[in-house]
């Protein structure tokens, strides 16, 4: 890569790292330049479900061990741009303990009782209970924030509906739309930016998508690699209107330049 040295590393997690908990040849290797190399480096994730906790067991038993400290996810953002927002704020929940565990890090108390906000994150289970209860507490006033847009995800059955999918549902009932963290959002990257204490122009994102992961890292200003190992083949790289700086087949061929 040119310009300034690679101080700072972001990868995404699913089709960078792992394929559910099936790893991807050369991530193990990877990960561990990064942690002989001692640069910072965070493992980045759209996924609310899970607390860094649950991933990092989930990363190893796939043989990825990734610190817990080094993985951040859409809980963590969301939870960080709302104590920024409104610390000390309220909120009605419906996810999982990654985002409730987030919140409640920060200082945040979880009520149906009016809420400031009303947030949405992903679940295997969503209640049409909960969901109804969203829909009258956003159309009664709360902000309404969803941890990321995903329309839908992946599970060892075929497609599940995701966050965005359940939003979608929430803003036809009140015609409001909700705030979006996760990625392709900036605001993610530079929340992860913040923690690392990291410069844009030193840091390289490494994702599989071009729609989240290369869109938000380019626009929050850091150099950008795809990897052809998930969900962008390389005859729809052409189809968008942005290119990420680089192209490779997996993020194998990364080791020489993280030991560089």
């Amino acid at each position: 890569m040119t310009s300034r040295p690679v101080e700072t590393w972001l990868t995404d997690m699913d089709g960078v790292l792992v394929h559910e908990e099936v790893p991807i040849p050369g991530a193990q290797e990877f990960i561990e330049r990064l942690k002989a190399s001692d640069r910072r480096f965070l493992v980045l994730t759209n996924n609310s479900i899970f607390t860094p906790r649950d991933l990092r067991a989930r990363l190893l038993g796939s043989g990825i061990d990734v610190p817990e400290e080094a993985i951040w996810t859409s809980a963590l953002a969301t939870a960080k741009f709302l104590d920024d927002q409104r610390p000390g704020g309220t909120a009605y929940v419906v996810g999982e303990a990654g985002l409730t565990t987030a919140l409640h890090d920060v200082g945040y108390v979880m009520t149906d009782r009016d809420p400031d906000y009303v947030v949405l994150g992903e679940t295997r289970t969503y209640s049409f209970e909960a969901i109804t209860r969203a829909i009258r507490l956003v159309a009664a006033g709360a902000r309404f924030i969803a941890t990321n847009p995903d329309p839908s995800g992946p599970s060892q059955h075929g497609m599940l509906p995701a966050t965005g999918s359940v939003a979608a549902l929430i803003s036809t009932a009140t015609g409001r739309t909700p705030y979006f963290i996760g990625k392709p959002n900036p605001l993610m990257m530079r929340s992860a930016l913040n923690r690392l204490e990291a410069h844009s122009e030193t840091t390289v994102m490494v994702g599989d998508r071009m729609d989240t992961d290369i869109i938000s890292g380019l626009e929050a200003g850091l150099r950008t690699v795809l990897v052809m190992t998930g969900s962008t083949r390389p005859e729809q790289v052409e189809t968008f209107p942005y290119r990420p700086t680089r192209i490779v087949d997996s993020v194998a061929d990364l080791l020489a330049e993280v030991d560089g």
